[in-house]
């Protein structure tokens, strides 16, 4: 057993998230998937002055270009949903940037290949 003014440290490891995201809930899904690409604003003199040191690294990675939630969360080291959570405010107030994810491209006709391999061995043999 602890002390009084002691904390266990499963017990802390349960407050910071809670502490570091403010208490505020998880976007949805659609806004923030694990795939979403993000980046900073251009504009650098609107960045704030009062930002956690969480949301200053979170914006600083965001900096050298676009990176995937999943990416962010994996250089940061924290936790998935503490992370979204932050990207989301950090977009609402207009710092970040995102974007969905290319979508994938249809698949081509198998016809029209079947053509274009035909063409070609008529061409060169």
């Amino acid at each position: 057993m602890s002390g009084f003014g002691e904390l266990e440290p499963e017990a802390a490891e349960l407050v910071r998230p809670y502490v570091i995201t403010k208490g505020r809930g998880l976007p949805d899904e659609e806004q923030l998937s694990l795939i979403t690409l993000v980046t900073a604003a251009g504009d650098e003199q609107q960045r704030p002055t009062r930002l956690s040191p969480e949301e200053q690294g979170l914006l600083d990675l965001c900096t050298a270009g676009y990176l995937s939630v999943a990416e962010i969360a994996g250089h940061t080291r924290l936790p998935m949903g503490v992370v979204k959570i932050l990207l989301s405010a950090l977009t609402e107030g207009g710092y970040l940037i995102t974007r969905p994810p290319v979508q994938r491209a249809a698949l081509a006709d198998r016809d029209i290949l079947e053509e274009v391999l035909h063409g070609l061995r008529t061409k060169f043999g």
